[in-house]
């Protein structure tokens, strides 16, 4: 029985590290028309790269649209592409193809000359914006949906919440969450707001480390020794949050906040993350169950399992993004 339940716990960890290896968080796609002078605009688009694949989504303006040949650049795993485009933009459509086959939403943003803003957000099942329609508001709502998908997409910072709850007693664990919460959402909001930022590449090794380390300190908590990092989760949890506050900035940094709702939408999305921690947290807690009936593990067992998950994805991550970083060009 005892080698069964061995055989289960490394079982259970090949299984739910498979997926967290190859997975990536999915960030939105961004597509601004900016009109510089009467019928002709500026385009922006922007869109993620991942494994050094671009999304197959591409941005189609109306067929009465003349336009040049986009300037293409690469920046912090983001293409972006400009050019300029000549037609009126008061009817047709805007629409986004190959939507349907991601899992992600195009922001698409329309200024006039005239100081009217059109906005809107495109999905997969919604992958058309009518210029025809009634000028609307910035989509403050979209980004709390942002919020909740990009944690819950975001494996490596679900897998350091796991790490948390691993090291922490009960009595410990609202003040160690509150604290990583604090944290990052002070990073969060001192990057989009102020637009200050640090390189990508180490932010996410950092990020990456600091799974390594609670993986590590989980498994010596199991064995009995304790650590500055299990006496003091909140102080590890600050820390780490604020370098975890620049990585979920990534995704507003990208495509910026609205005009005159920058507070809101940030607050909506950093609800967002905050929505999709505690639907994680539910999750554990459902799968635990799970686990402890199904396969008859103890809690020690499961708990053993999810360290050596955190420890082995956060290695992996560790060493895919230092040989990432060091294929970039100096």
């Amino acid at each position: 029985m005892l080698r069964f339940r061995h055989l289960a716990c490394l079982l259970l960890v090949i299984f739910i590290t498979a997926p967290f290896a190859s997975a990536h968080e999915v960030r939105p796609s961004y597509l601004e028309l900016v009109e510089t002078e009467p019928d002709t605009w500026a385009v922006t688009w922007k869109q993620p790269i991942t494994n050094g694949k671009r999304l197959k989504v591409d941005p189609v303006l109306p067929e009465h649209c003349a336009e040049t040949d986009p300037a293409i650049a690469i920046v912090e795993g983001t293409l972006i592409q400009r050019w300029k485009v000549s037609c009126s933009l008061g009817s047709g459509e805007i629409s986004i193809t190959g939507l349907s086959r991601t899992l992600t939403d195009a922001f698409v943003v329309v200024k006039h000359l005239s100081g009217e803003t059109r906005s809107s957000v495109l999905r997969g099942n919604a992958p058309v914006f009518s210029l025809s329609e009634a000028a609307t508001g910035a989509p403050v709502g979209a980004y709390l949906r942002m919020g909740i998908v990009h944690i819950l997409e975001g494996y490596d910072h679900l897998l350091f919440v796991l790490g948390l709850v691993l090291i922490v007693q009960r009595s410990q664990l609202i003040l160690t969450i509150t604290a990583f919460t604090i944290a990052h959402s002070l990073t969060l909001g001192l990057v989009v707001i102020t637009g200050w930022s640090l390189p990508s590449s180490p932010v996410e090794i950092v990020i990456a480390l600091s799974i390594v380390l609670l993986g590590v300190e989980a498994i010596r908590k199991l064995r009995g020794t304790a650590s500055v990092t299990t006496r003091l989760p909140w102080l590890v949890a600050f820390g780490f949050g604020l370098i975890h506050g620049l990585g979920f900035a990534g995704a507003l940094s990208e495509i910026g906040l609205p005009a005159n709702a920058e507070l809101l939408s940030l607050a909506m999305f950093n609800i967002g993350v905050e929505i999709g921690q505690l639907i994680f947290l539910g999750v554990l807690l459902i799968l635990a169950g799970i686990a402890e009936r199904a396969l008859k593990l103890s809690r020690a067992h499961i708990q053993t399992a999810s360290a050596y998950l955190v420890g082995i994805a956060g290695s992996y991550w560790v060493i895919e993004r230092v040989y990432g970083a060091a294929q970039l060009p100096l």
